[in-house]
């Protein structure tokens, strides 16, 4: 039963994911990206801090390696970032030197998506990365999954908001390498689907390694946290009318209210 929940929990996130961000990017759903990048900030932190940090303290084990653990998380996550960025641009820099005009409108894309020039370095290095991540995030939804329904109901849907974003950036990327919209979807949506192949070792490793559950749980929410401190709220940072910062404010609460529902649900059922 675990198994077939971390198997439909992985797809949804993983490809349901991408099919909203190309709703969100190509369809008649690309006006709320903004309120889309809120909603998912505001989904992760209220995962992290509302639902798998106060699992993993209820363990009882010593809040101090707990929170050491947090840290190391968010710092790792932090690093794998910046080897991701430096990779690509190492890239870029041999692949793009002397096109400073498509440099340049790549750097607009930057602002845009909040992924940054390296990451129009080639279609395949962001499929490579792209397969990577959604592989650590299936890993990520086992955990929660083998904790508790409830918390991979949760980190699945937390999963899935803050792909959204990413996904986006991913699918403009490829559509620019590709030449077509379908063939660009298409390889997002096989990148995506490596999310069910972490989740099939995410179950096997932590079942294999019970007693270090609670301390995936709390690596899950530092790669939450981080995402959402680092990549989503930046984005938001920007100088809107008053209209337009409440509405930011009331989709990151939505966020966090849509999460805090879907863990009342899957705890009723």
């Amino acid at each position: 039963m675990t198994l077939i929940a971390i198997l439909l929990g992985t797809l949804a996130a993983g490809i349901g994911s991408v099919w909203l961000a190309a709703a969100l990017s190509f369809g008649v759903l690309a006006r709320y990206t903004q309120h889309m990048l809120s909603l998912a900030a505001g989904a992760l932190l209220g995962t992290a801090f509302l639902h798998l940090l106060p699992e993993a303290f209820e363990s009882g084990l010593d809040p101090q390696a707990l929170f050491l653990t947090l840290l190391v998380g968010v710092v790792f996550f932090f690093l794998l970032d910046k080897a991701e960025l430096w990779h690509h641009g190492h890239e870029h820099h041999h692949d793009d030197a002397g096109h400073d005009h498509d440099h340049a409108h790549d750097h607009g894309h930057h602002h845009e998506h909040g992924h940054g020039p390296e990451r129009l370095a080639g279609g395949w290095s962001v499929l490579a990365g792209d397969s990577v991540h959604c592989f650590g995030d299936g890993i990520l939804i086992a955990s929660a999954f083998m904790a508790d329904l409830r918390l991979g109901v949760i980190a699945a849907l937390a999963v899935l908001a803050h792909e959204v974003p990413h996904h986006m950036g991913d699918l403009m990327v490829l559509r620019l390498s590709s030449g077509t919209r379908k063939a660009a979807l298409l390889k997002v949506t096989l990148a995506g689907a490596i999310t069910a192949l972490g989740g099939l070792v995410g179950y096997w490793l932590v079942d294999l390694l019970h007693d270090y559950l609670t301390y995936f749980l709390v690596v899950a929410a530092s790669s939450f946290i981080y995402v959402a401190l680092a990549d989503l709220i930046p984005q938001l940072q920007k100088r809107l009318s008053l209209g337009e910062t409440l509405a930011q404010i009331a989709w990151l609460l939505v966020g966090i209210g849509l999460v805090t529902v879907a863990s009342a649900l899957a705890h009723t059922h």
